[in-house]
């Protein structure tokens, strides 16, 4: 008899354990959501702590087959019964509830906008919850309630979201899953309104800098992978005299802006707060650096030797200058990076700026066979601009880096 309790409250003890070790799929649910084009707001739920996947797909449509080359035809644009671009967002209800969801749904687009976001237009880019029970249906309409009143307050209009009882979710196609990371090299669409369920006052950013001289402007956005990579494998190295500042859409008052502001990262330069170039989306070092080069250096001379492997004339006017500078450094003109000592300078007599070595790491070498002769071209690392030749005819036998004055800058050393 004791063994029989001892062997059944074993029994119960390993089912209990058991129990434990399941994974509790009780707690998981799933809503539908649409926002506009799905590629931008799939990336952003799959950041949210709590957030399982989230699926791009269709939904809410009828009268023909759920693909991507039939929602966009121009029969579609503006059909009632079009699917909808959405997003299948399934989470864990113990981490991240249905209502922050929705409020991370209304507050990274524009919910007054009719079957629109941005430049996408057509009613595949309409606005919708689709909900898949009547708690889902309570909490939605209530989290739109809350959010209406906060757009009214901000001077913003009705919301046009439309909250329906979801009938088939269509998984759109693979290459349309995880799609910002399958393209590297794009945008992200960053519609909100500014407004946030959080009113907490932010302070309002002083942008009375960028209202003077030469400015580099990069608006970018959270959750935005293209942003963070610009950060890092673009922007990351520049240290130019040109100040590069970043803002969010929402931070741009007092600036004269004509470019549409919903694509992250745009670049934008400045001129006394005026807009006089942009480009929207992710840019390359290279592609950086000449869009700063244009814009720093004009399209003379300088920026010929910079971007066109140009040769500056002998005893140039930027020559004169730099030949007897104090003791200091030459930097990039572009990116600000040191490049040339003044301790290792000499007069060559050549009538260019001439240095037995460059900074440790600042430059590379090329091999340059242009009008018929063999040379080695000296590169910038961080900018990749052309600053001139190294030739083996220096002092006791060192090195002659012959450089082009007009693509440096002098630093006194400090």
């Amino acid at each position: 008899m004791n063994y029989l309790i001892c062997f059944s409250l074993f029994l119960l003890s390993f089912t209990n354990s058991a129990q434990e070790r399941k994974p509790q799929t009780n707690h998981l649910d799933s809503i539908v959501l649409g926002s506009g084009c799905f590629w931008g707001a799939e990336k952003r739920y799959e950041a949210l702590d709590g957030v399982i996947d989230a699926v791009s797909g269709y939904a809410d449509g009828s009268g023909f087959k759920a693909t991507y080359r039939n929602i966009i035809k121009k029969s579609n644009k503006y059909n009632p019964n079009n699917y909808a671009e959405v997003v299948k967002v399934t989470f864990n209800r113990n981490e991240i509830s249905l209502e922050q969801i929705l409020q991370h749904f209304y507050e990274h687009h524009d919910p007054t906008q009719v079957n629109r976001q941005g430049n996408d237009v057509g009613t595949q880019y309409r606005s919708t919850i689709l909900y898949n029970s009547e708690q889902q249906k309570a909490a939605a309409v209530d989290v739109t309630k809350q959010f209406q009143t906060l757009l009214t307050n901000a001077g913003f209009g009705n919301i046009a979201t439309s909250i329906k009882p979801l009938e088939t979710f269509y998984a759109a196609e693979e290459y349309h899953q995880d799609y910002l990371a399958k393209n590297p090299n794009g945008y992200c669409p960053d519609l909100r309104t500014g407004v946030t369920f959080n009113q907490q006052k932010i302070a309002k950013r002083d942008n009375s800098a960028l209202l003077e001289g030469k400015q580099i402007l990069v608006i970018d956005a959270p959750f935005c992978p293209y942003c963070e990579k610009f950060k890092i494998e673009t922007a990351k190295g520049y240290a130019g005299s040109i100040p590069l500042t970043f803002r969010t859409a929402d931070q741009l008052h007092d600036l004269e802006i004509k470019t549409p502001t919903w694509a992250t990262p745009t670049i934008i330069l400045l001129e006394q707060g005026k807009e006089v170039f942009a480009r929207q989306g992710y840019v390359s070092r290279d592609e950086f650096y000449k869009i700063v080069g244009a814009f720093k250096l004009g399209k003379g001379e300088a920026f010929n030797v910079a971007f066109n492997k140009g040769t500056d004339n002998r005893y140039c006017k930027q020559y004169e200058i730099f030949k007897n500078t104090p003791d200091g450094v030459f930097i990039d003109k572009l990116s600000g990076a040191k490049l040339f000592d003044t301790r290792d300078r000499f007069n060559s007599n050549s009538g260019w700026l001439s240095f037995t070595k460059p900074v440790k790491g600042a430059v590379y070498e090329k091999p340059d066979h242009s009008f018929g002769m063999v040379r080695t071209e000296i590169r910038a690392v961080e900018s990749d601009i052309h600053l001139g030749h190294v030739f083996d005819d220096g002092p006791n036998g060192q090195l002659r880096y012959c450089i082009n004055a007009t693509v440096l800058e002098f630093v006194p050393r400090s």
